[in-house]
């Protein structure tokens, strides 16, 4: 009993630091501290957490599913780098998708959902303009997953997730250096209101706007260069 509880406790812990490798490369990337390209060796990864390289694979497999990074035979995984017919294709996806999904979900929110949307959106305005981009970009992700989950439909709902975590990453690596956070505070209100209002068509329409505005904020530059990951990543 005493070996099964030790293994199982053993299990937990090294499920935890697999986790802790996935959020922190993504909240990497997401907060442009890894740009694309930029390699993630085994090795490098195993020593920077204190776990061996099987442990470090399953979270790069995970973050490969996820199309955050590139797994590659005999080299080092790689940031993703999608090509510029890709994000298009991603962007006309999500924007299809999204706009059947606000649809859907307009005037079928509950109460409990209407307060975290209208929490998600204070919150985001405030990190904004306090300076903490860090978790405004986060807050953002967060209000399409909440909204994406509420939508009646689960499989159209299940979709969307992939997708706005996929083009987040992909504004992450491509937003034209040097320009503040793709923030628009009346991107979300808007959304957020016509949803609540009931109006789905105008909830889709500014959706697909918001997408527009982002999509033209991109470019499609690569940087090589090897990082501090021990930097980066480290605790």
């Amino acid at each position: 009993m005493a070996q099964a509880t030790t293994r199982e406790s053993k299990t937990t812990r090294t499920k935890d630091i697999e986790n802790r490798i996935y959020d922190s490369i993504q909240h990497a990337v997401l907060t442009q501290k890894l740009r694309s390209g930029a390699r993630l060796p085994e090795l490098k990864l195993s020593e920077i957490y204190g776990v061996n390289r099987s442990v470090v694979r399953r979270a790069l497999v995970r973050l490969s599913s996820d199309h955050i990074i590139l797994m590659r035979r005999n080299q080092s995984a790689v940031v993703a780098h999608p090509t510029p017919e890709q994000t298009a294709q991603l962007f006309a996806t999500r924007r299809y998708i999204e706009a059947q999904v606000m649809r859907e979900t307009a005037g079928h929110l509950s109460d409990s959902a209407r307060a975290e949307i209208e929490s998600m959106v204070a919150a985001e305005h405030q990190t904004h303009d306090e300076g903490h981009h860090d978790d405004r970009i986060h807050l953002s992700l967060h209000f399409h997953e909440r909204l994406a989950d509420a939508c009646p439909n689960q499989v159209l709902a299940q979709i969307l997730q992939e997708l706005i975590l996929r083009t987040s990453i992909t504004v992450a690596l491509y937003k034209v250096p040097g320009m503040a956070a793709c923030y628009r505070a009346q991107d979300h209100r808007g959304i957020a209101d016509a949803v609540f209002a009931g109006d789905g068509e105008r909830a889709a329409r500014l959706a697909c706007e918001h997408l527009d505005y982002l999509e033209q904020r991109l470019t499609h530059a690569r940087n090589d260069a090897e990082v501090d990951l021990a930097g980066i990543l480290g605790h």
